[in-house]
C-alpha cells in the first residue's frame, strides 16, 4: 500500500521513473480483460518497462503442451502474470521458480484487485484505521474471496448480503480462514448488512455469454430468469445506498452489467468511488512490479 501512494503520488505531481528499465512483463491470457490488461501495459511504460501480451487462443497453447510454452514464455520475461481459468495454471507456472508470477485473476482469486480496492478505501478513508466495515451484495466470486479475507485479516467488518455464491469460485480453505478471524459474517437481510458499512461493494451475476444483442439468447432463458429472480433484490442502486447507508462509498471492479447488479443512479451516485477503484489498478499493479523486483523508490 504504502509503495502504491508514493508512486501514484509521485505521478500526480509529474514525476515518472524508468526504475523498471529493460525489464519486461509477459501477460497471458486465457480469458479476456480490459482493465487488467490496460493497467499492467501502462504500469509497466510508466516505469520504462515493456509489457507484451500473449492471447492463449492465438497462440501455440490450443495445441502445445501448457508446461513447455510457459516454461518457453517464462525465459523471456522478467516477471510473468496470468489472467487465468484455473489458478492451478497459475501455481504450476511459479512452481517452475523461474520469474515471479502474478494471478491477474483466476477463477477463485483476484488478489490485484482486492489490494486496488484497499487501496480506494484507504484514500477515500484518510487511512486504514477509518475503515470498519464494508458490505458485499449480490453473487459471492473471486472478488469477493480475496477482498473479504484480506479486509477480515486487517480487522475490518465484513457483511455478506449474497444468496448464492458462483461454483467455480468457491473455496472451502479460504473460507474457513476468513470465517476464523471472526470478521466475516453472512447477512441476508440488506439493512442490518448496509447499516454502518463504510463501502458497499458488488460484482456482476448475469454472464455476458447469456446475451445475444441486449437480449437474452434462448438456450439460457431459464437460467437468466432463476438469477433474475435471485439476485434481483440485491441490487446496488441510489435508493438502497440512500435508505441503508447514506454515508457508504459505492465500488464495483468493472465491468458493469447496469441495469441488473447496479443502476446507473449508483454509478453516477455521490458517494461512488468505483472509477478512481478502477484508476487505483494502474497504482497497486505498479506497487507489485516492484515489489517482486526488488525495487525501491524515495
Amino acid at each position: 500500500m504504502d509503495i502504491a501512494l508514493k508512486l501514484k503520488k509521485k505521478y500526480k505531481a509529474g514525476e515518472l521513473t524508468d526504475i523498471l528499465q529493460d525489464k519486461t512483463l509477459v501477460m497471458m491470457f486465457q480469458k479476456t480483460s480490459a482493465r487488467t490488461r490496460l493497467s499492467f501495459e501502462v504500469a509497466m511504460t510508466e516505469l520504462g518497462g515493456h509489457a507484451v501480451f500473449m492471447d492463449s487462443v492465438k497462440t501455440q497453447f490450443l495445441f502445445a503442451d501448457f508446461r513447455d510454452e510457459v516454461r518457453m514464455m517464462m525465459r523471456m520475461a522478467d516477471v510473468f502474470m496470468m489472467r487465468a481459468m484455473d489458478v492451478e495454471d497459475v501455481e504450476l507456472a511459479a512452481s517452475f521458480d523461474s520469474v515471479p508470477v502474478i494471478d491477474g485473476c483466476s477463477q477463485k482469486y483476484h488478489p490485484c484487485q482486492s489490494l486496488a480496492d484497499i487501496l480506494t478505501m484507504v484514500e477515500h478513508s484518510g487511512g486504514l484505521e477509518n475503515i470498519r466495515k464494508i458490505a458485499w451484495v449480490g453473487t459471492e466470486n473471486n472478488v469477493s474471496n480475496t477482498l473479504k479475507l484480506a479486509c477480515a485479516k486487517l480487522g475490518i467488518k465484513v457483511a455478506l448480503a449474497t444468496p448464492e455464491a458462483n461454483p467455480a469460485s468457491v473455496d472451502p480453505e479460504l473460507n474457513a480462514q476468513a470465517d476464523a478471524t471472526g470478521n466475516v459474517e453472512k447477512i441476508p437481510d440488506l439493512k442490518e448488512a448496509l447499516s454502518g458499512a463504510d463501502y458497499v461493494h458488488t460484482d456482476t451475476w448475469m454472464d455476458a455469454e447469456y446475451f445475444d444483442k441486449g437480449k437474452p439468447k434462448a438456450q439460457f432463458a431459464e437460467e437468466y430468469e432463476r438469477r433474475m429472480k435471485l439476485f434481483m433484490p440485491y441490487q446496488l442502486n441510489a435508493k438502497l445506498i440512500d435508505t441503508y447507508a447514506p454515508k457508504a462509498g459505492i465500488m464495483h471492479c468493472m465491468p458493469m452489467h447496469v441495469g441488473f447488479e447496479i443502476t446507473r443512479d449508483a454509478i453516477d451516485h455521490k458517494n461512488s468511488v468505483i472509477f478512481d477503484q478502477a484508476e487505483n489498478r494502474k497504482h497497486v499493479q505498479k506497487a507489485i512490479l516492484l515489489w517482486l523486483l526488488g525495487k525501491s523508490i524515495q
